[in-house]
């Protein structure tokens, strides 16, 4: 857990004054919870590329390992106590996960870096589908809700906690939901392109090259307002009252010392504030969330509370 002996200001007033951090980290290895393809493994991976090319680490390497929202490989990361040239990727899909698999570890068992970015999530059918708008989705899915079949990340991570949002806002029964999980982005894709489920869920960003080459059509995105970028209607402006921002961090081995604790808040507050980073975030479509020390660490007390209140209100978690 975090040690709260430690001072975010102090940390950062270093990397403020334009210090180099005092404790480089080479030989660093970040796990993405998850296989190829998905925001955890495109998050890990563009830390990877930025870290190496500002000159914060070296030897970077990238870990996928798939299955349950993230928590099979929350629970291999935390055996690496004391670990301090090891980082995981978590976010909010992690936080449902935990709870919706009544997971035996939680993210207290790490320690808690920063929340780095928020990205919207979309809602896509194929090209060919008879779906055209989100009140063609809301009026199948009310009149017979098992046949619409939804495809997105782990059950009960952000994919499914939306799709749940948008069946109570429209009077649907959430209990009914035909959700298919799937452990990372691309399988989810695949299953999308090869019209193996109704609608897909996910971010944004992940659908973004399917969509320019016809593939699929976005009818929905989850900001409450519209993105002059991306050529879809909000749910709210169609006249569903949900909003949903699925953001994401990274960790800490559990017991790090103050050392290493410190090397890693540095670093990465570092990374935030490079051009390298801004220019990922722009060409990604993500939005800054940028959260560090102390501050995240009461975020996240906050965010698992009100998860853990949506999870039940939609009946995936009792």
């Amino acid at each position: 857990m975090f040690n709260a002996r430690l001072s975010h200001a102090v940390l950062l007033a270093a990397a403020l004054a334009g210090a180099t951090p005092a404790f480089a980290i080479d030989n660093l290895t970040i796990m993405a919870p998850a296989a190829p393809g998905g925001g955890y493994d495109s998050t890990a991976r563009t830390m990877q590329e930025v870290l190496q090319a500002t000159g914060l680490a070296k030897g970077v390497q990238v870990e996928n390992v798939p299955g349950a929202g993230g928590t099979i490989g929350l629970a291999q990361f935390t055996k690496k106590r004391g670990d301090g040239k090891a980082m995981i990727v978590s976010g909010l899909v992690m936080v449902g996960a935990i709870l919706s698999n009544k997971s035996p570890v939680t993210l207290e068992d790490a320690t808690p870096i920063a929340r780095l970015t928020s990205e919207w999530e979309a809602l896509v059918v194929p090209s060919s589908s008879d779906i055209r708008t989100v009140a063609d989705l809301a009026a199948k899915f009310k009149a017979n809700p098992k046949s619409v079949s939804w495809g997105g990340g782990s059950a009960g991570g952000t994919d499914h906690i939306l799709v749940g949002l948008f069946a109570k806002a429209v009077g649907g029964d959430p209990t009914q939901i035909n959700y298919i999980a799937h452990s990372g982005g691309g399988q989810a894709l695949a299953a999308i392109l090869g019209g193996h489920v109704t609608v897909g869920v996910s971010g944004v960003s992940e659908f973004e090259a399917q969509v320019k080459a016809g593939q699929l059509r976005m009818i929905a995105i989850s900001s409450p307002r519209r993105i002059p970028e991306i050529n879809a209607p909000t749910l709210v402006d169609s006249g569903i009252n949900v909003s949903l921002g699925n953001w994401r961090a990274v960790f800490g081995a559990p017991k790090l010392s103050n050392k290493d604790q410190t090397a890693m808040l540095e670093m990465v507050d570092k990374m935030v504030k490079s051009d390298a980073w801004k220019k990922q975030l722009k060409d990604k479509g993500w939005s800054e969330y940028y959260l560090a020390g102390d501050q995240f660490q009461a975020f996240l007390k906050n965010e698992n509370t009100q998860v853990s209140g949506v999870l039940q209100s939609i009946g995936l978690l009792r």
